[in-house]
Order: C-alpha cells, then sequence, then structure tokens
C-alpha cells in the first residue's frame, strides 16, 4: 500500500450467501469490528439484501455494493438489475467482471466494459475485477492478458471518471481454491494493472488508482500482501463472511 498517493480499500464478496435477516446479524458482527478502520469498508452483497445492508450500515464507516448490474437502463432482461436501480437505492458500489460471472454467466470483456459504462454513468464506483486462469499463468501471458482485459473495460471512461473506479486483480486460480498468489506475484499483476492505466491516462492517474488483490486473501495473509507496493486492499470471498476475519483484514489495511 501507499497510502500518500491513494486510498485502501477492503471490500466483501459475499456472492450467494445470506438471506436478508442473516445479512443484518453479520453486518451487526462486522460494524463495532471495523468502526475505527483507516481504510474505506464495503460490503458487496446478493441484490435481496441491499435493503438490509443499508439499514443496517446508516450512520456507519461501511459502504455497500451490489455484485453486479446490467448495461441497460431497463427492458425484456428477466432477472436483470439496472445500474440505476442500485443507485436509487442508495447502492454506492458496484462489482463488475467478476471471474465466476464471466466463467459461469457469459460474461465477456466487451458486456464488462459495457456495465462499466452504465454503472459510471449512474454515478456508482465500480470494482473491476480483472484475472487470468491457470493455464494462462503456465502459459506465461498474464501480464498481457491482464493489461488487455483493463484496456478493454476501460475504453470509453475518461481520466475524471477513473476515479470512480477500483480494479481487484483476483487471479481466478485462486478464487475459492485456497490457493493464494504469493505476495510478489500479486504485487507483479498489480503493477502491471498500474502501467497498463499510466499509458492510457498518465502516471498521476495510476498512482491515484486503488488497486486490490482478490484472491483467497484470508487473516492469516492480508498483513504481508498488503504491504506490497501496488496493493491497495482486496476484494475478500469467504473471509468476508466472518467478522473476526474480516476485521483482521481491515485492521491490516489501517495500518
Amino acid at each position: 500500500m501507499n497510502k500518500a498517493l491513494r486510498k485502501a480499500v477492503i471490500a466483501g464478496n459475499w456472492k450467494m450467501n445470506k438471506t436478508p435477516a442473516e445479512a443484518k446479524e453479520l453486518i451487526e458482527g462486522i460494524k463495532p469490528l471495523v468502526g475505527g478502520a483507516g481504510c474505506g469498508v464495503v460490503v458487496c452483497v446478493p441484490y435481496v439484501d441491499l435493503a438490509a445492508a443499508m439499514e443496517a450500515t446508516r450512520g456507519t464507516n461501511i459502504g455497500v455494493g451490489a455484485e453486479n448490474c446490467h448495461w441497460e437502463k431497463s427492458g425484456a432482461f428477466t432477472g436483470e438489475i439496472s445500474a440505476d436501480m442500485l443507485a436509487a437505492m442508495g447502492v454506492q458500489y458496484v462489482i463488475i467482471g467478476h471471474s465466476e460471472r464471466r466463467t459461469y454467466f457469459g460474461e465477456t470483456d466487451v458486456t464488462v466494459n459495457k456495465r462499466v459504462r452504465a454503472a459510471l454513468d449512474s454515478g456508482l464506483t465500480v470494482i473491476l475485477c480483472v484475472g487470468e486462469y491457470l493455464e494462462q499463468r503456465e502459459q506465461g501471458v498474464t501480464s498481457e492478458l491482464v493489461a488487455m482485459q483493463t484496456k478493454i473495460a476501460l475504453g470509453g471512461v475518461s481520466k475524471e471518471e477513473l476515479g470512480k473506479i477500483i480494479i481487484a486483480y483476483e487471479p481466478v486460480w485462486a478464487i475459492g481454491t485456497g490457493k493464494t498468489a504469493t505476495a510478489a506475484q500479486a504485487d507483479e499483476v498489480c503493477a502491471t494493472i498500474r502501467a497498463t492505466v499510466k499509458e492510457l491516462y498518465g502516471e498521476d492517474s495510476a498512482n491515484a488508482l486503488t488497486v486490490q488483490y482478490g484472491g483467497s486473501m484470508n487473516a492469516k495473509n492480508a498483513a504481508e500482501l498488503l504491504d506490497q507496493p501496488n496493493v491497495d486492499g482486496g476484494l475478500i470471498g469467504g473471509a468476508s463472511l466472518k467478522p473476526a476475519d474480516f476485521a483482521e483484514i481491515v485492521k491490516a489495511a489501517s495500518r
């Protein structure tokens, strides 16, 4: 982390977990543990939990995000939710391009870009996910792939709008597997993302960009990962469902 240049942000990605009542209970458990955090704290929850999360976090330092949004404002898209709908609820953040959306639901670099555009137009802050599969890492194309994903996703995004984007490096092979990129591997790819943004927007914009690591970051390895100069926080999966573990990660990012 380099807090002199940019903000550290820890965001929980709850995935398909928790009913509204369970969401409220979990947030009530998190609140007293992160109240004095020296970093941004966000919980990204399933659509059905958004109202409960908004209510439970009111007046706290915890922001609320959704896990996806559609690129159209309205229309015949059964089961989808627009960015305008999220913004109307008071939601502040939205995850876009998570590998599970890409892998299981046909998300592409092009549709990721369209969703980014829609989210920015609605005033949301985007947590944009990029990352490689294991075979791509073994083929030695991680840097090229992540740079390409970043460039396509940011197509049409202005320098000013970049301030509403967080990029999360999520190696697909480390999500939900218990495997974690080494601190050096995480920093190397986060640095690649920053270099790509520098190429597109200039050094000041690159230095100001928050780049998270997401890929089995947990209470035990968070401090080492966050000690890296280009890792500015985390997009946390399983550990975000455990108040003590999530708080420990927030603590590591608050130093």
